[in-house]
């Protein structure tokens, strides 16, 4: 089995990485790195991700390939609107705590359907068509205050809560102070394919 410590070991470097990644889709100039047989198998007993992604569950924000990354790359975790339950939370602080990635991202995209279905729910426009949903509602309604109709602002805005609220979590602050992991709240461009980084958590000596 090939060696994986040639991750990106620090957070930036892993950020570095993701940049590169994300700049090379824009320009179509990617490279599939990692998406091969000799990949797969290297990865089959163990998997060393240098960065949990979480971000929303939208068809178009697939995160390997907007980064243009592979197979033991990312650890993902999506949900609809980037929503954090309890379950979400673990998920992720498995990802840092557990397979030690050096970076966690939020990943928030503009013309959000959470984002809008919150606002239309919210403003009495088109309640929730089920309360199975209504944890979507409820979770992006602080994003909300003060009200706006700029729903491409709350989404930026939905995306730094998300930010303070994982490191709320004290395994994920505890890294963070150790210097162990970054987490960098990020938003995606549908039509132009570019991601831009619109806050960052790291309490790294020095």
């Amino acid at each position: 089995m090939k060696d994986l410590s040639t991750r990106p070991a620090t957070p930036s470097e892993a950020l570095h990485e993701l940049l590169a990644g994300n700049e090379r889709f824009v320009t179509g100039t990617r490279v599939h790195p990692h998406q091969d047989a000799e990949r797969r198998t290297a990865v089959a007993e163990t998997q060393q991700p240098f960065a949990v992604v979480f971000g929303c569950s939208d068809s178009r924000l697939a995160a390997e390939i907007i980064f243009d990354r592979g197979l033991g790359d990312l650890f993902v975790v999506r949900t609809a609107g980037h929503i954090v339950g309890p379950e979400v939370s673990a998920s992720i602080e498995y990802g840092v705590l557990v397979l030690g990635a050096p970076l966690l991202v939020v990943l928030g995209h503009d013309s959000c359907g959470a984002v809008l279905a919150a606002h239309q729910a919210l403003s009495g426009v088109a309640p929730p068509p089920s309360e199975g949903l209504r944890p979507i509602v409820e979770g992006i309604r602080p994003s909300l205050q003060p009200w706006t109709d700029d729903l491409d602002a709350v989404s930026t805005t939905h995306v730094r809560s998300t930010v303070d609220d994982l490191c709320g979590c004290s395994g994920i602050e505890e890294a963070v102070v150790a210097g162990r992991c970054a987490v960098v709240g990020m938003t995606y461009r549908l039509a132009e394919g570019r991601v831009t980084v619109v806050t960052t958590y790291d309490k790294s000596p020095g």
